[in-house]
């Protein structure tokens, strides 16, 4: 399978640094930011100020996670959550078997 993986250098407390994302982190992080009205260079120096240790494209992709499921949790009753699951799933695996894939 292709790397999706894209590398990009961002301010991060007024220090330039490059982080390696997949671009579905990269959009997420945009859309979080501009949900909390906040810039992308903003929110990625919060998440960094509380990073203790680990890479910070790994504490990223933790944050990013963890804000959709919370937002998962919070909206979708218990009955619901099997059925949003697999639909989650289904949807993440088509997007999958379209990617072009290369040989290992």
């Amino acid at each position: 399978m292709a790397s999706l993986i894209l590398k990009r250098s961002v301010d991060v407390g007024g220090r330039k640094t490059s982080v390696s994302l997949e671009d579905v982190f990269w959009k997420s992080l945009r859309e979080i930011a501009r949900g909390g009205d906040m810039t992308l260079s903003a929110l990625l120096a919060e998440i960094d100020s509380e990073r203790h240790r680990g890479s910070l494209s790994s504490v990223i992709r933790l944050f990013v996670l963890n804000f959709y499921r919370e937002q998962l949790g919070d909206q979708i009753d218990i009955p619901d959550r099997q059925k949003a699951i697999r639909a989650l799933i289904s949807r993440s695996v088509s997007k999958l078997k379209s990617l072009p894939t290369t040989p290992c």
